[in-house]
């Protein structure tokens, strides 16, 4: 999945699972509903995808929460 300059990189259903995504689709739909993950985008029919980018930047932010949030003490 790379993005050549000025193209929009899609991913599928299957490449966010591949990316570590593996929530229920339920989940996602109120995720992005409550604006917490990127929205779809509608190809066709029920077919949907996400912008690779939007992706990337969302596991980012996930990464860099994880740096100064703590979930659990010992």
């Amino acid at each position: 999945m790379n993005i050549s300059d000025g193209q929009k990189a899609l991913a599928t259903r299957a490449d966010l699972k591949r990316l570590g995504i593996t929530v229920s689709n339920s989940t996602l739909l109120r995720w992005e509903a409550r604006g917490r993950f990127p929205r779809r985008v509608r190809l066709a029919g029920t077919s949907v995808a996400w912008l690779l980018n939007e992706l990337e930047h969302w596991l980012a932010e996930r990464a860099e929460e994880r740096s100064h949030t703590h979930y659990a003490e010992f």
